[in-house]
Formats: C-alpha cells, sequence, structure tokens
C-alpha cells in the first residue's frame, strides 16, 4: 500500500516537472538577448546577474526551510 503511494506521488511529481519545465527554453533566449545587448555598456548586466543569483538562492532557501522543519519534527517525535 505505502509503495504504492510513493510511486504514485513520485510519478506527479515528476509529471509536474516535465509539464512545468516546458517553458522554461524560452526563457533563456530572452536572457542571452539582454546579456548580449548589455555586454556594450554592462549597466544592464549587473542587474541581470544580480536576478538570476535572486532566483536562484529562493529554492535553496525554500529546500533548507523543508528540511529544517523535517529535521525538527522528526527530532520532537523521538
Amino acid at each position: 500500500m505505502m509503495h504504492r503511494r510513493t510511486a504514485v506521488l513520485l510519478l506527479l511529481a515528476l509529471a509536474f516537472v516535465v509539464w512545468g519545465s516546458l517553458d522554461v527554453s524560452a526563457q533563456c533566449v530572452m536572457c542571452k538577448a539582454v546579456a548580449e545587448d548589455s555586454a556594450r555598456d554592462g549597466s544592464i548586466g549587473r542587474g541581470l546577474n544580480r536576478g538570476i543569483v535572486y532566483i536562484m538562492v529562493v529554492p535553496y532557501i525554500l529546500l533548507a526551510s523543508i528540511g529544517w522543519f523535517i529535521w525538527k519534527r522528526r527530532e520532537a517525535l523521538q
């Protein structure tokens, strides 16, 4: 029973990841165009890099928060 639930959850997560990544390739072209245009003066490039770092850090903070919550919850149950 538990294995079936785990398999269903994994399949749903996989479907969500695949569905969510369908439009991702279009964003890379847009970022590349902005980076190439800003290479001349460099002002927008710095902002673009900061934005990319900001977007990259948010998932790590969320995962760390979830991991900390699970760790504390398991610690409290023992």
